[in-house]
């Protein structure tokens, strides 16, 4: 009877701690691709706000970047990268066009995409 109460309650515990470990390491990280046939998505940098697909915050901490496209860690491993992203000099050539912002609370979607939850 002891030992059912002991695995009852580290079960969970050691589940709970394994997840939201893995939740850190699975953090929306971006390698920049210096070839287009290398990337997950072309994207446009912007100089206006108006014209943005998505609005980006670039952290300098990975556990900000987890589960938000709109906050960018770049990583500087290919194999670490949950997306590959090529920046184009053609707006035309793009998939997604990316205003980056220095302010984290502005980071946002601001039109509906196909690449939505990419950066995740």
């Amino acid at each position: 009877m002891l030992d059912h109460k002991i695995r009852g309650g580290f079960f969970p515990l050691f589940f709970l701690i394994f997840f939201f470990g893995l939740s850190l390491l699975i953090s929306g990280t971006i390698y920049e691709t210096k070839y287009k046939y290398d990337a997950n998505v072309k994207v446009y940098r912007t100089k206006y706000k108006y014209e943005a697909d998505l609005i980006v915050y670039v952290s300098r901490y990975k556990y900000e970047a987890s589960n938000k496209d709109e906050i960018w860690y770049y990583t500087p491993y290919k194999y670490e990268a949950d997306a590959k992203v090529y920046f184009t000099k053609y707006k035309y050539e793009a998939d997604l066009i990316v205003y980056f912002t220095k302010y984290k609370y502005e980071a946002k979607w601001v039109k509906s995409s196909m690449y939505r939850s990419l950066f995740k």
